[in-house]
C-alpha cells in the first residue's frame, strides 16, 4: 500500500466581505475538522483581507487549530488575482493536502484559477467529502488517505466519487447548506500564524472603488418551515397560494428550479441541486413533481408534507404525509383549518 503523505494540512479557505465571515465557510470547519481528525492533522483557515484580525478567534471557536492571517489593503475588496496570488505563495510554502472552498460566487471564481495555477485537480459543487483508499487497477498500487470528492453528475442522475492520487493539495468547492454549522466552542483558541503580503497595484486587475452587496430576500437555509411551489402550481396567480400558506404557518417560501424558469418567483427562493440546500423542520412541496435535483436540495427535512395530483409523483417517495388532490382545493383547506386552530 502507497500511504499519501499524512503530515499536510487541511485547509479551509475563510471567505469574509467587509469583515464579515461568510456562512459557507463556517460550514466547512465541521467538515474540514472531521477530515483533519480522521487524518491525525491540523486543521487551519486561510483568512484573507485588510483589518480582519478580528475575526481569527471565531474560526478558533469553529474548530481551527491554526488561522493563516494574510492582511493587505489591497485585500480589503476580493479580486481573483490578488487573493490567488497569495494563496499560491502560502500553498507552496506551507503545502497542505487538502484545501476546501465554499461553492459560493466567490469561491467558484477563486478555487479554479489557484487550481491551474498549482496544476492540480478540482472537483466542484460537492455535496460529500470522505477520506478513503483507492487502488490503481492497471498497477495494483493502493493509495490510502484520499479525500474522496462526492458530488452529483449528469443532471443529478448519479452520485459520482471523484479522487486526485497524484496531484497536490486535493481541492473542491463545497456546496452552500450541505454541511451542519459547527457548535462553538468558546474555550477553543486558534494559532495565528502572520504571513506576509507581497502586493502592488500591478497585481490587481481594477481598482475597487466601493463594495455592495446585494441581500437575499429570503433566507431559506435560516428558516424551520418552508412551503415551495414547483411547475404543478400551473401559474404566477396560482403561486399566491404558496406565499398564503406560507404566511399563515410563519414560514419562507420556496420554489423548484421549474417554477422560477417559468417565472413564477424570483431565483432567490430556488432550493435545489441549482439552488439552495435546506433541512427545516417542516417542508410543504406543493405542484412538485420530486425531480432528482430538487429532492437534492430539501431531502433531509425533518417531515416533508407533499400535495399533488399525481399520485405517481416522485416526491410521494421521500414524503412523510400525502396528500393527491388539486392544491387549488387543497391549500385554501390548510389555510382555512390553520386559522381555526389559531
Amino acid at each position: 500500500m502507497i500511504e499519501v503523505n499524512k503530515q499536510g494540512e487541511v485547509w479551509v479557505f475563510a471567505e469574509q466581505h467587509g469583515g464579515k465571515l461568510e456562512e459557507v465557510p463556517v460550514e466547512l470547519m465541521s467538515k474540514g475538522r472531521e477530515l483533519a481528525d480522521t487524518l491525525k492533522v491540523p486543521l487551519a483557515a486561510v483568512l484573507l483581507g485588510s483589518r480582519v484580525a478580528d475575526l481569527c478567534e471565531r474560526l478558533g471557536h469553529y474548530g481551527a487549530d491554526k488561522v493563516y492571517l494574510a492582511e493587505h489593503p489591497l485585500l480589503e475588496h476580493y479580486q481573483t488575482s490578488s487573493y490567488a496570488k497569495v494563496i499560491d505563495g502560502l500553498i507552496q510554502k506551507h503545502k497542505p493536502q487538502i484545501m476546501l472552498y465554499g461553492a459560493s460566487p466567490c469561491g467558484r471564481d477563486l478555487a479554479p484559477r489557484i487550481a491551474s495555477a498549482m496544476k492540480a485537480g478540482l472537483t466542484a459543487d460537492c455535496t460529500d467529502l470522505q477520506i478513503g483508499k483507492h487502488e490503481i487497477k492497471k498497477t495494483g498500487e493502493v493509495y490510502d488517505n484520499l479525500l474522496f470528492q462526492i458530488r452529483p453528475a449528469f443532471g443529478g442522475n448519479i452520485i459520482a466519487t471523484i479522487i486526485n492520487y497524484d496531484r497536490w493539495p486535493q481541492m473542491a468547492t463545497v456546496r452552500e447548506g450541505v454541511m451542519p454549522m459547527p457548535t462553538p466552542n468558546v474555550s477553543k483558541k486558534a494559532q495565528v500564524v502572520k504571513e506576509t503580503v507581497h502586493l502592488s497595484q500591478d497585481d490587481l486587475a481594477i481598482e475597487i472603488l466601493a463594495e455592495h452587496r446585494q441581500q437575499r430576500k429570503v433566507n431559506l437555509k435560516a428558516s424551520r418551515i418552508i412551503v415551495a411551489g414547483g411547475a404543478g402550481v400551473g401559474s404566477k396567480d396560482n403561486f399566491k397560494l404558496i406565499w398564503d400558506l406560507a404566511h399563515c404557518l410563519g414560514a419562507a417560501p420556496g420554489a423548484t428550479r421549474a417554477a422560477i424558469d417559468l417565472g413564477f418567483i424570483d431565483r432567490d427562493h430556488q432550493i435545489g441541486q441549482t439552488g439552495t440546500t435546506v433541512r427545516p423542520i417542516l417542508y410543504v412541496a406543493a405542484g412538485i413533481s420530486g425531480a432528482i435535483q430538487h429532492q437534492a436540495g430539501m431531502g433531509d427535512s425533518q417531515k416533508i408534507i407533499a400535495i399533488n395530483n399525481d399520485p405517481d409523483a416522485p416526491i410521494f417517495n421521500i414524503a412523510h404525509y400525502k396528500i393527491v388532490g388539486d392544491l387549488t382545493q387543497v391549500i385554501p383547506m390548510m389555510i382555512k383549518a390553520i386559522k381555526e386552530k389559531v
